[in-house]
This record gives C-alpha cells, sequence and structure tokens, in this order.
C-alpha cells in the first residue's frame, strides 16, 4: 500500500489558500492548514478531512522561527514528514513611500519574504530525511510584483522580490538533492469575495479562479524530475503583460 503523502499549506486561508488544501485532499493527502487566525480555517480542515486521510488546523505565525519549527514538528507527529510544502503568506499596504512607516515596511517584508525563509528552510531540512529520489516539492507563491515594483506598490514588491530570489537560491541548492523548488507568479487577481474581485463584477475570464491555481500547484509536485519547472505564471487570457 503507497504511503500517504503530506502537505502543508502556510498561509491558508477562505480563497487560494482553501483551494490549495481542498485540491490536495481532493489527492487523499493528509494536509496541515497553517495561519495565524486558525479559527477561520477549523471549518475548513474539517470538511477536508476523509476516510483515507485527514486535514487539521495549526496556529503559526510564519515570521516566527519558533512557530515555524512547532508546525513542522507536529505536521511529523500528527501527519507524517511532508512531501509538498506551499507559502502562500503575505501582506500588503497600500501606500506612497513617504507616507510608510518603518514598522509597516518591515511586517509587509516580514511576512512575504522572511516567513517564506523560515518555512522553505525548515521544509527543506525536513525533506533531506526523506529516502525517495523525489524528496518532495516547495512552492512559493509570488505575484506581478515579483516582477516589477509600481507605484505605492513597494510594500509588497520588496517582499516578492525577495521571495523570488530565495525559490531561485533554493532551486540551485536543492534541485540537486532532490526537492524541487518552484515560484508561481499570480498575474492577475483571484477570483474572491473582496469588492473588485468577484466574478459576478468582473466576469468568469478577468479573474483567476483558485481551484484552477490549485491544480496548477498540484502539477508542479506531480512534474517528473527530468522535467522540472523552477517558475510558472498564470494568469486570465484577458490580462495584458
Amino acid at each position: 500500500m503507497a504511503e500517504t503523502q503530506v502537505a502543508v499549506v502556510v498561509g491558508a486561508g477562505p480563497g487560494l489558500g482553501a483551494a490549495l488544501a481542498r485540491r490536495f485532499a481532493r489527492a487523499e493527502m493528509n494536509v496541515a492548514m497553517a495561519a495565524r487566525n486558525v479559527a477561520r480555517i477549523e471549518v475548513l480542515a474539517a470538511e477536508f478531512s476523509g476516510i483515507v486521510h485527514r486535514t487539521i488546523a495549526v496556529t503559526c505565525d510564519a515570521t516566527r522561527e519558533g512557530d515555524v519549527k512547532a508546525l513542522f514538528q507536529r505536521v511529523d507527529v500528527e501527519l507524517g514528514a511532508p512531501s509538498l510544502v506551499v507559502y502562500n503568506a503575505g501582506a500588503f499596504v497600500r501606500k506612497g513611500v513617504l507616507d510608510t512607516s518603518v514598522e509597516e515596511f518591515e511586517r509587509c517584508w516580514r511576512v512575504g519574504c522572511l516567513g517564506g525563509f523560515l518555512v522553505g528552510r525548515e521544509a527543506a531540512r525536513t525533506m533531506l530525511t526523506r529516502g525517495a529520489e523525489h524528496r518532495g516539492t516547495i512552492i512559493f507563491t509570488g505575484a506581478t510584483a515579483s516582477l516589477r515594483g509600481g507605484a505605492q506598490f513597494h510594500n509588497l514588491a520588496v517582499g516578492k522580490f525577495g521571495l523570488r530570489a530565495l525559490a531561485q537560491s533554493m532551486a540551485r541548492e536543492f534541485q540537486p538533492q532532490g526537492i524541487h523548488v518552484a515560484h508561481v507568479v499570480i498575474d492577475g487577481q483571484i477570483a474572491g469575495e473582496r469588492p473588485g474581485h468577484s466574478v459576478a463584477e468582473r466576469g468568469n475570464d478577468a479573474v483567476i479562479d483558485p481551484a484552477a491555481i490549485a491544480e496548477m500547484y498540484y502539477q508542479l509536485h506531480l512534474q517528473p524530475r527530468n522535467a522540472w519547472s523552477l517558475e510558472l505564471d498564470l494568469r486570465p487570457y484577458v490580462e495584458k503583460f
């Protein structure tokens, strides 16, 4: 009988994070959904649990080293060693440079980049203990701001630039050791309930279905070792780029 794989989604919420957890659960993987506000995802975790797999909700501030280490320790004990880890956390304050406080800038960077380092490091450390040829997959969620900074978007772009650089460096370090590291550029708005992001307001083709994104993440995990992608960009066909 094949071993049940384990997925960890850090930055799980009702949007893309939930779609990722749902897709991985549908593949009968054990799933850990991690977020600072665990109350938002406890109901989802219960919904995604099945007969042959489990889904748990874990409180974790990805910018705190102790929280991240505790997350991976709990996952290992309760679900098993992770074979797929997604860093999906982010923070953004839209302001001009002159109006941005040091605290705002640092918080956005810590969530956007430092958290990715802490999660990526612990994921790689855990995966290196696995004996499989493909030891695991680590995926970082990027954005349009990963590639270019825009006016009033520095709080997002600086962290996303750094996260992309982290993914590139980790891929070159760990790919020869059997760990697939990928960075996904979400170039467009993800369909959701926020004003301006709903299908009813924008239409089916103007926003990205989070379930479609989740499918692409899962397919990245399934890629053979002789055809690994480092970067994937996703956008609606009507999006200008």
